[in-house]
């Protein structure tokens, strides 16, 4: 299994990652805010289709590691961004999916979570996906995100965001040229 994110299609990107369980604890990272704040980002989720999910992203303070500045490309965003999104489906502890309503940015981002032995395989899809520079970025987000969110698991400290995202960003534009 590729730790790398793979194209779907033109407006979808999958990754794919075993993770230290059990089922139950990985899902209590996907949608507990405090917890999913270690890693990704807080904010509130309503378990139920139609229900709100918050995302407060503070990039920063995922990890106490030194990090390096910001891109030039994302200067223009705030340190700390907030949104939101709605869930479309929810059937605990196996199956998330929500919108991801990020300024012009409409996408939907699916979590299915399976038991394999003590790990939990995490198969994340994020669709409808606008443009291949949007695509790119998530990439580069989400393997981030996924690589400090198995740092988090594991006990370990997780690594600096940027420092980690920036090289993979470079990379998914290479591989997705």
């Amino acid at each position: 299994m590729s730790h790398y994110g793979e194209r779907i299609d033109k407006s979808t990107v999958r990754f794919e990652r075993l993770l230290p369980g059990p089922i139950e604890r990985v899902w209590e990272y996907l949608t507990d805010g405090d917890k999913r704040a270690s890693w990704l980002c807080g904010g509130e989720t309503e378990l139920r289709v139609g229900g709100k999910v918050e995302m407060h992203f503070h990039n920063a303070s995922l990890s106490t590691q030194p990090d390096i500045e910001r891109p030039e490309k994302y200067k223009d965003l705030p340190e700390r961004v907030s949104f939101g999104g709605t869930v479309t489906q929810c059937e605990p502890p196996r199956l998330l999916a929500h919108t991801w309503d990020f300024e012009d940015e409409h996408s939907e981002v699916c979590y299915e979570l399976e038991a394999v032995g003590e790990q939990v395989r995490l198969v994340l899809t994020h669709r409808k996906l606008a443009s291949h520079e949007e695509i790119i970025s998530v990439c580069g987000g989400w393997h981030a995100h996924l690589d400090i969110l198995g740092d988090v698991l594991s006990g370990r400290e997780p690594r600096a965001f940027w420092k980690t995202h920036t090289p993979l960003e470079e990379e998914y534009e290479r591989r997705l040229a």
